[in-house]
C-alpha cells in the first residue's frame, strides 16, 4: 500500500513538472511560432513543396545517380531546403521548437542523474553534456567504453 501512495505521489509530482514546463516562457513562445507557422499560408505551401520533392529525391535515391532526373530533382531538394530553412516563420518554429527540445533534455538529466548517474537519459542528442566523461550517458557508445 504504502508503494502505491509513494507511486501516486510521484505521478503528481510529475505533472506539477510538467505543468511548469507548459507555463514556461519557452514552451509559450513554442506555442506562439508553432500558430504562427500555422498560420504563413507561404510556410505552409514551402513545406508541402518541399515534402512533395523529398518524396521524388528518396525515390530518385534508389538508382543514385543513375536514375534520368537525379541532378534536377537533387538540385530542387537543395533550393528548396535552403527556402524553407531561411523563412523567417519557420527559423523562429526551429529555433523555438530546439529551446523547448533543450528544456525537456536538461530535465531529463536532471532527473536521471538524481537517481544515478549511469541512468541512461534519453536526451535526443549524441553530444548533450550530461557531466559524465562519456557524452549522451553511459552505455550510448561514448569514449569511455562502459556498457551498463
Amino acid at each position: 500500500m504504502l508503494t502505491t501512495m509513494r507511486t501516486v505521489e510521484l505521478l503528481d509530482e510529475s505533472d506539477h513538472v510538467a505543468n511548469m514546463v507548459l507555463q514556461s516562457d519557452v514552451a509559450e513562445n513554442y506555442r506562439q511560432c508553432l500558430y504562427r507557422l500555422n498560420k504563413d499560408s507561404h510556410a505552409q505551401a514551402l513545406i508541402a513543396e518541399f515534402v512533395k520533392i523529398k518524396e521524388q529525391y528518396e525515390d530518385v535515391q534508389r538508382f543514385g545517380k543513375y536514375h534520368p532526373d537525379y541532378k534536377t530533382i537533387t538540385r530542387q531538394v537543395r533550393d528548396l531546403k535552403r527556402q524553407v530553412d531561411l523563412h523567417a516563420t519557420i527559423a523562429a518554429f526551429k529555433k523555438a521548437e530546439n529551446e523547448l527540445q533543450k528544456l525537456l533534455d536538461e530535465i531529463s538529466v536532471i532527473l536521471g542523474q538524481a537517481v544515478s548517474e549511469h541512468v541512461k537519459v534519453p536526451t535526443g542528442n549524441p553530444f548533450f553534456d550530461t557531466g559524465s566523461s562519456c557524452g549522451g550517458g553511459c552505455g550510448s557508445g561514448g569514449s569511455c567504453g562502459c556498457s551498463a
